[in-house]
């Protein structure tokens, strides 16, 4: 408990020493680049001075249920927040490194309202028309880019369950498209659905022939 509740402290004054510099700024991050299927999405949070979320952290330390519950706390006690995505076709057309910057800066520009400065998790710098900076690791060392992490992971979620729904045979609402072995198993009895990111699969048919 003591460990989680130094964690959280040290997010929320890493945010407090950029506004400092910045004082509307937003965190930006973005999930679904690594799994075999489905859209990429990108949030970006502007966070008030004063606020309070407890038990935020980096979405991929929380349960599902813990960032379930934390989503509509952050969309409520948030100045402005915007969720974005690149499609399945932009991935494959641009490759998903490309796709999740267009998905960031399609957040951004979904603010309604305007923030001076962007701090974005990893060390790709989208094209952002304000100022920026990347951050390694980010979503574990501030608020709002946690914040960030926990809206496009729990929205991409969300969009999984309903592809589970159109095409059930995959199981997408378990493995969320990941490639686990029941998935690759699913396509090699099934193959690709639209859903899949076929440049994702290309050595696992490789490896079948």
């Amino acid at each position: 408990m003591a460990r989680a509740l130094k964690v959280y402290t040290e997010l929320f004054e890493f945010d407090a020493a950029v506004r400092e510099h910045y004082p509307v700024f937003c965190g930006v991050d973005e999930a679904g680049r690594g799994p075999l299927a489905g859209d990429v999405y990108a949030a970006a949070v502007i966070l008030p001075p004063d606020v309070q979320i407890a038990g935020l952290n980096d979405s991929k330390k929380l349960s599902e249920a813990r960032r379930e519950a934390l989503a509509p706390e952050i969309k409520e006690k948030a100045i402005a927040w915007c969720v974005a995505t690149a499609s399945v076709a932009e991935i494959e057309n641009i490759n998903i490194l490309r796709a999740a910057l267009l998905a960031m800066k399609r957040a951004v520009e979904g603010l309604e309202v305007a923030p001076q400065f962007a701090l974005v998790d990893g060390n790709q710098p989208p094209a952002f028309s304000i100022p920026l900076d990347t951050l390694t690791h980010g979503d574990a060392k501030s608020a709002s880019i946690a914040a960030a992490s926990v809206l496009a992971k729990t929205a991409r979620d969300a969009s999984l369950r309903e592809l589970d729904e159109l095409y059930p045979q995959y199981g997408f609402a378990q493995h969320k498209g990941y490639g686990t072995k029941a998935h690759y198993e699913a396509i090699a009895k099934y193959g690709m659905c639209p859903a899949h990111r076929p440049s994702f699969l290309k050595k696992f048919y490789a490896d079948a022939e």
